[in-house]
């Protein structure tokens, strides 16, 4: 829960591992294992760097899930740096969230620089019953870090019979549309929805590419595909190490563009503390130890309370038909195939990078390195 003040528990100590992996060495065969293992593995890293139990299996469940759904880039391969940012103290393992505001339908609070899973996740526990009393909710997290797939969170939002929207920002990774240089995160964007059929889940960044993918590129040794990326000098590259360092294109041009500096202003404008021009970037060691100030903004809104006849179960019947008809049409309903965060089984199988798995073993000391495909 959050408090307003209170004495901050002494941090542990950790174990450190093996090295990171650098940039251009290229992944290892896949290997199989469970999404037990992966959670049991995330968690007790974290753990072992001070982060309290159940936030650390908040952490590890949106990690879990993102791989599980194929989101490799906000996946197991984040987990190094969450847990190098934790020891720096970038992410410090006691920041505790702090009420600044609570109107009732609207409350703000401050993440004190901590990993931001499980401060979205409290978010999205908050806005649901609020969304539920009053027909809409707004909970904003200030001062946070990054919180991994926004879509886990709005899955969790439908999956509660609402709708959800869930904005972050992170580091400058766009220049605005016309401009030269870095002013907007690839500004992350998540809506769920509940249908008959399950939810329909849209996840995007607002970037052609999330750096989680060019990161995944780098360490993967390949090229980036044209029109990704630039360089620090503004020329197109598909050097991932380079665009890590430059620029990423924005999806869709200037309309991209624009998006983007809506959600910049709904995140970071509205509640701060830092534009992204002046986040911590997350993949630069040298600032590991710098709290971000990432601001998260979640919306969740009671389609029983939104009918203009005032019908309770009129949208629900509008959003039943809009993914039926989505089919209908020869179409998709977006996210519709991915499972529930809460339906994950801990005996799923997941594939993952074999260098990475050992990687995070190492970490621990433990062992077996999983079963090679």
């Amino acid at each position: 829960m959050p408090r307003r003040r209170g004495r901050p528990r002494r941090r542990r100590g950790p174990r450190r591992g093996g090295p990171p992996p650098q940039p251009g060495a290229r992944a290892g065969a896949l290997v199989d294992v469970t999404a037990g293992e992966a959670l049991e593995l995330v968690g007790g890293l974290l753990v072992d760097a001070g982060v309290p139990r159940e936030r650390a299996a908040a952490v590890a469940r949106v990690v879990v899930v993102a791989e599980a759904w194929g989101i490799a880039s906000h996946g197991l391969q984040r987990v190094p740096t969450y847990v190098d940012r934790t020891l720096a103290g970038g992410h410090p393992p006691d920041a505790e969230l702090v009420v600044v505001r609570d109107t009732g339908p609207l409350l703000t609070l401050d993440g004190g620089g901590g990993l931001g899973h499980w401060q979205v996740a409290h978010a999205v526990a908050e806005a649901v019953p609020r969304a539920r009393r009053y027909g809409v909710a707004l909970v904003a997290v200030g001062d946070s870090g990054h919180c991994g797939a926004l879509g886990v969170y709005a899955a969790d939002v439908a999956a509660a019979g609402l709708v959800g929207l869930v904005l972050s920002c992170g580091p400058a990774a766009m220049a605005p549309w016309g401009g030269a240089r870095p002013l907007l995160s690839t500004s992350p964007v998540a809506g769920g929805l509940p249908t008959s059929g399950g939810h329909a889940v849209v996840d995007m960044a607002l970037s052609t590419v999330a750096r989680g993918t060019v990161a995944r590129y780098a360490r993967e040794g390949r090229p980036l595909p044209e029109g990704w990326a630039l360089d620090a000098q503004g020329r197109p590259t598909a050097d991932p190490a380079a665009a890590l360092h430059g620029m990423l294109a924005p999806l869709g041009g200037a309309k991209g563009s624009a998006l983007a500096f809506l959600v910049e202003a709904l995140t970071a404008g509205l509640v701060g503390p830092s534009l992204s021009a002046d986040v911590a970037d997350f993949f630069d060691p040298a600032a590991h130890g710098r709290r971000q100030g990432i601001a998260h903004t979640v919306l969740v809104v009671d389609p029983a309370a939104t009918d203009g006849r005032g019908d309770p179960a009129g949208a629900r019947r509008r959003l039943d038909d809009l993914a039926a008809r989505t089919v209908e049409a020869g179409g998709r309903v977006p996210g519709a195939r991915r499972s529930r965060p809460d339906d994950l089984d801990p005996a799923a199988p997941l594939a993952v990078d074999g260098a990475l798995w050992r990687e995070l073993l190492a970490r621990r000391g433990a062992a077996p390195a999983g079963r090679r495909r």
